[in-house]
């Protein structure tokens, strides 16, 4: 025990230093170059807008929708990639089918789909899920399909020897090999899910993160909230990679 807090120190100290290595080269640039707050606000300026903006309300509503859309994306990407990953490491046929599909989806780019998504289903919540889930779905289904093509072939071949059942090699020999795997496709897909939720709802939506963005670059010519949206944006991200993180290390262990 008496280890555990100068281990975490040493963990948290490089980040603080990081944090304010950054801020005051932020600071310095603002001062330096004497721009204007409607350009490139201070750091202190947009502290006291990011308190401002969560204790008034300005924030509260559309982070809680962005919130909304980053979970139910999430979890509608990562249900549908498990079983394509699956099915894409245990049938040839189906690799050789969807493959080409898979990666030519994926190399289409996001922001250039999201508008005729949300053409094709409206800009309520639904669009945005399924931006999100399309997002999340390939670093998931590709780090499946690597994970179970990685487990050993002498232990499958043990099972087989032992007739083990396709349900017991699953739950006995190829999740606990591969689950290291997938979880780095999921701690990929989580800070994406943020990512999709933000096109989402920039493609059209009348509350969210992304919304806010706009209304403060535009027609609020708010660039103090504009920044503290993005820090919010940040934050969020960082807090869901964070919870994948400590899943993983509980699921898997801590790999350093």
């Amino acid at each position: 025990m008496s280890g555990g807090r100068p281990g975490r120190l040493r963990t948290i100290a490089p980040v603080l230093l990081g944090a304010v290595g950054f801020l005051g080269l932020w600071q310095l640039i603002v001062v330096v170059g004497a721009y204007e707050r409607w350009i490139l606000p201070d750091p202190l300026t947009v502290a006291r807008r990011f308190a401002a903006a969560w204790t008034d309300g300005t924030m509260g509503p559309h982070a809680v929708v962005t919130l909304q859309e980053i979970f139910l994306g999430f979890a509608v990407g990562v249900a549908v990639a498990l079983p394509v990953g699956y099915l894409l490491a245990h049938s040839r046929l189906a690799s050789l089918v969807l493959s080409p599909y898979l990666v030519a989806a994926q190399s289409t780019p996001i922001l250039a789909l999201s508008p005729l998504i949300t053409l094709w289903f409206g800009s309520e919540l639904l669009s945005k899920v399924i931006i999100c889930s399309l997002i999340v779905f390939f670093p998931v289904a590709v780090s499946t399909l690597v994970g179970l093509r990685s487990v050993n072939g002498e232990l499958l071949e043990l099972g087989s020897s032992l007739r083990a059942t396709r349900r017991q090699v699953l739950t006995t020999l190829e999740v606990p090999a591969a689950l290291p795997s997938v979880m780095g496709g999921i701690r990929v897909g989580v800070t994406l899910a943020v990512v999709g939720a933000i096109i989402g709802e920039w493609a059209g939506g009348e509350k969210g993160l992304g919304v806010l963005i706009n209304l403060a670059r535009g027609s609020l010519f708010d660039t103090p909230l504009l920044f503290a949206t993005l820090l919010t944006v940040a934050l969020i991200g960082v807090g869901l990679y964070g919870l994948t993180v400590l899943a993983e290390r509980r699921l898997v262990g801590d790999r350093g």
